[in-house]
């Protein structure tokens, strides 16, 4: 075992029925009452250290942990003297930025809940209905935006209609600049956060709304200060280092505001926002710079942000020694990594001649704050999410219909008490134990052996049945069609409920489409030289020897791309299959007509 990493320790009881329960043999360390401690720990012992940067020019603004602090606590004076609090949440429609980072904070410190939205809430016309429900579930009392004009449409929406605007750029009449905040006020900040504690609202955040209306997740403070104590507790080199991070994730999620910001904050080091995306192009190009100016000891992305940042890499001899120069961990989540991925990093650590990085990943929701389970040993491969944070009970029940399989259910400190306003949502997510039901499946790595890892397996809910009666595991099904299509596929849906064979709807990468030609038929499919090269890339998958709820028999590869503003696409950037399914119905019943002509049938024409 690496002496940097603490090797995974879990306790297991298993149940008469079969239900396993599993909890960390660690315990959970002295927690935070509150995200203010953090502040004033870090403006005392390191005043002068960059906390949050931001690009501006050719270089970056920077806040030092002293200013931040001066700040937050004038703007958490400046809401106080308005009156508002617990009761009166602002919404936040712009992405990540300093001044929304000390707005967030200022907040925080006062006692008053933030909701930050998806950005495409308001900038995308047809997603602003998404923006119109927020507004009246959470009945604001402050909106904010950094730029008045981009967002001047959405804070025109009717919901907003009284509702004091506050921009840090082009105000519309009657806003508020956000300068005028930083002004201060006569209330007592220091008293108010002294009131602050672990069950004041901290956050409400959205859920992606995949089957219904977004949901808003009560966030406390609780919640944020034991995760991170949690997260603490299991990486030891965050607290024996000042992490520092380059990180786009959007802070209306909880991976990038709720786990990344606050491993910032709670352990003093600094987060300089990437405002580019792991989306090819400008945007890439903008995240490569950005590293070209700035080091970091962690890098949190999506798999398809590391794989297109290995490419980088390999070609760029000068940014890998900075890249792995120092580099503690890499951390994937919202989809599995490719193993390729995963080996190509070892391999160009190992060059370097450090220490490898622990390549890692975990699991977790809204509703946990995030972090739940985590490798924080290295795993011998990538898929597995690793083993229950301190303080948390996993509540393992079986898969009636799948042996080896469990619904993963949790309950501690860190876990949601419920959601905003919605007590019959808040009723329905608790098992009569008090464990939180999430919905997703998990499998032991080894079934013997718990410290070996869990293995996430899917969505209960995404699963179907074929006509045979057999189940299909959608998400896993998923997650094995992307990896061999890459990096053709940005994305896709598994078919096939109620029918007698598996298929996939795909969404081409534009790249990939634009390169191979791909021609629209006219009615929703593309035909041509990428779909011959995607059938050709799925064809081990319709191996006869896998079984029907293995084998990919077909596929139909879209035209159009998914829509926001019909919620194809969820706050998250994620598809949701639901909809896609139900808004294509037409295609699906195409993809099962073995008499049309842009339907892929898979080992038969690849």
């Amino acid at each position: 075992m690496d002496e940097r990493f603490l090797p995974h320790k879990v306790i297991r009881e298993d149940r008469p029925d079969g239900t396993v329960l599993l909890s960390s043999g660690y315990p959970l360390g002295p927690v935070a009452r509150n995200t203010g401690e953090w502040q004033r720990r870090w403006a005392a012992e390191a005043p002068s250290r960059a906390f949050l940067a931001e690009r501006s020019g050719p270089g970056w603004r920077t806040m030092a942990y002293g200013e931040a602090l001066e700040m937050t606590q004038a703007i958490a004076a400046a809401l106080l003297d308005r009156g508002m609090g617990a009761e009166t949440p602002i919404l936040i429609l712009s992405g990540n930025g300093v001044d929304h980072g000390l707005l967030m904070l200022a907040a925080h410190y006062a006692g008053v809940p933030v909701v930050p939205i998806a950005e495409q809430y308001s900038l995308i016309p047809a997603a602003r209905g998404r923006l119109t429900h927020v507004a009246g579930l959470t009945r604001p009392a402050m909106v904010f935006a950094a730029d008045g004009a981009a967002f001047g449409d959405a804070l025109a929406d009717p919901r907003l209609d009284g509702v004091e605007v506050v921009v840090s750029a082009n105000p519309p009449a009657g806003a508020t600049p956000f300068s005028d905040l930083l002004r201060g006020g006569a209330a007592d900040a220091e008293a108010a956060n002294a009131r602050v504690g672990p069950e004041t609202l901290a956050k409400i955040l959205m859920t992606s709304g995949s089957t219904s209306d977004p949901k808003g997740v009560i966030t406390t403070q609780g919640m944020l200060t034991t995760n991170q104590t949690q997260v603490g507790d299991s990486f030891p080199f965050v607290r024996a280092r000042p992490p520092e991070i380059i990180d786009w994730l959007p802070w209306n999620h909880c991976f990038g505001g709720s786990h990344n910001f606050n491993l910032i904050l709670a352990n003093g080091g600094t987060l300089w926002i990437d405002d580019g995306k792991p989306m090819k192009g400008p945007l890439f190009d903008r995240t490569m710079e950005n590293h070209r100016l700035a080091d970091c000891t962690m890098s949190f992305n999506v798999p398809v942000g590391h794989a297109q940042m290995l490419e980088v890499l390999r070609a760029d001899a000068v940014l890998r020694r900075r890249f792995f120069d120092g580099m503690d961990m890499i951390f994937y989540a919202g989809a599995a990594l490719p193993q390729a991925i995963w080996d190509g990093f070892e391999e160009l650590a190992e060059a370097e001649g450090g220490p490898r990085p622990l390549i890692t990943s975990a699991w977790g929701l809204t509703e946990t704050a995030p972090s739940a389970i985590e490798a924080y040993e290295p795993m011998p491969r990538a898929g597995i999410v690793g083993a229950p944070l301190g303080g948390l009970s996993l509540k393992m029940v079986p898969d009636p219909d799948d042996p080896g399989r469990y619904e993963v259910r949790i309950k501690g400190p860190s876990i949601t008490p419920g959601y905003y306003r919605d007590p019959a949502k808040t009723v329905e997510a608790f098992d009569e134990e008090g464990y939180f039901r999430s919905g997703d499946a998990m499998r032991f790595e080894d079934p013997v052996r718990a410290e070996a890892g869990l293995i996430f397996d899917g969505r209960m809910g995404e699963d179907f049945k074929l006509t045979t009666g057999v189940w299909v595991r959608a998400a896993n099904l998923r997650l094995e069609a992307l990896a061999a299509l890459a990096p053709l596929a940005a994305d896709l849906v598994v078919a096939g409920h109620g029918r007698d064979e598996v298929g996939l709807l795909i969404v081409p990468a534009a790249r990939a489409e634009a390169e191979l030609n791909g021609a629209p038929d006219g009615r929703g499919a593309l035909t041509g030289p990428l779909a011959e090269e995607i059938a050709r890339r799925l064809a081990p998958l319709a191996d006869a020897q896998r079984g029907s709820s293995l084998r990919i028999a077909r596929a139909l590869v879209l035209a159009e791309p998914p829509s926001v503003g019909d919620g194809e696409i969820t706050a998250k950037g994620n598809l949701n299959n639901k909809k896609m399914l139900a808004r294509r119905a037409a295609l699906v019943d195409r993809l099962y007509d073995d008499g049309d002509g842009a339907v892929l049938r898979i080992g038969a024409n690849g």
